[in-house]
């Protein structure tokens, strides 16, 4: 039963990072066997580049998302995009996980590890594009790396950011 407890968390996280972004910048066509028409791997390894916040663009379940940072105000945001990684794009989810690990200032200072609750905004019929979370720990000027987990459209959906 000990085995049970740890087993179902990475069989859940590996099969979310298996359903991650369709889209490849490798041009060539995947081969598939006749009887066989899934992927034998996921086609996860392609750049996003910048969003049109300025934030980094990850895969977030089936979705590309930004995640940005506002160091005054404390706060995160991450933002659901479109194919086209530019466009928002509402989605049927009420909350995100973000879980950042330790990181470092450009003067050597530890910003110890961080859970944030990503909280809908302006969410119109049970849908939003934005979600924000605030923490002390965001005020800090640091390169951000970690987790954004939660469910979309009652699917679960997981994506890896860093800045």
């Amino acid at each position: 039963m000990k085995y049970l407890k740890w087993t179902t968390p990475g069989l859940l996280v590996a099969s979310l990072w298996m359903s991650g972004c369709s889209n490849s910048s490798d041009s060539t066509p995947a081969t598939t066997d006749a009887k066989d028409t899934t992927s034998a791997a996921p086609m996860t390894d392609h750049a996003h580049g910048t969003g049109p916040n300025g934030g980094v663009v990850f895969d977030l379940g089936g979705h590309h998302a930004e995640f940005t940072v506002d160091h005054p105000k404390q706060a995160c945001t991450v933002l659901v995009l479109g194919d086209d990684e530019k466009t928002p794009a509402a989605v049927a989810a009420t909350e995100f996980i973000l879980n950042i690990q330790e990181t470092k200032t450009a003067d050597g200072t530890v910003v110890a590890p961080m859970t944030i609750t990503m909280s809908p905004m302006n969410a119109i019929d049970g849908k939003a594009t934005t979600f924000v979370g605030t923490d002390p720990g965001i005020g800090n000027v640091a390169d951000f790396a970690g987790t954004v987990s939660g469910e979309i459209d009652g699917k679960p959906a997981m994506g890896e950011f860093k800045e």
